[in-house]
């Protein structure tokens, strides 16, 4: 494995996500962004157990699943990804975690919690699963 001229064995990318002095909270319209994209996968997902239009719930439970399973261990779901933001413990900057990824999940499917913000753009999701949500750089830099 090839070692960064920073001589940090972790990926450019990596390291910067987890510097939470360098990296700000992501800002709303590309929190927006990636939940939009996440909801058209998860109605596409859905709808090959239910008709989206017929039964609701389907591409919820989809959605709660893909903040567990995406965000708890990789720290991103697909449209986060191509937001270009990251979903990151508050306190280290690490991993939350797929319970907390779950939890965060259900309270975002509540959508109250995530509209409900403090001054570091957290809302009541994030914070009960002790998360934050931080915009990376643009690819290349």
């Amino acid at each position: 494995m090839a070692t960064p001229a920073n001589g940090s064995p972790n990926p450019p990318e990596r390291a910067a996500a987890l510097d939470l002095t360098r990296l700000g909270p992501a800002h709303f319209g590309r929190r927006f962004a990636a939940l939009l994209i996440d909801w058209a996968l998860c109605l596409v997902i859905a709808s090959f157990y239910a008709d989206p239009r017929v039964v609701a719930w389907p591409p919820v439970v989809v959605l709660i699943l893909f903040n567990a399973l995406f965000i708890g261990p990789f720290g991103q779901t697909p449209g986060m990804s191509l937001a270009r933001i990251r979903c990151v413990s508050a306190a280290d900057g690490g991993g939350i975690g797929v319970l907390k990824g779950l939890l965060r999940g259900v309270l975002l499917a509540l959508l109250v919690p995530a509209v409900i913000m403090d001054e570091d753009r957290r809302g009541l999701h994030d914070r009960a699963a002790g998360s934050i949500v931080v915009g990376l750089p643009p690819r290349g830099r």
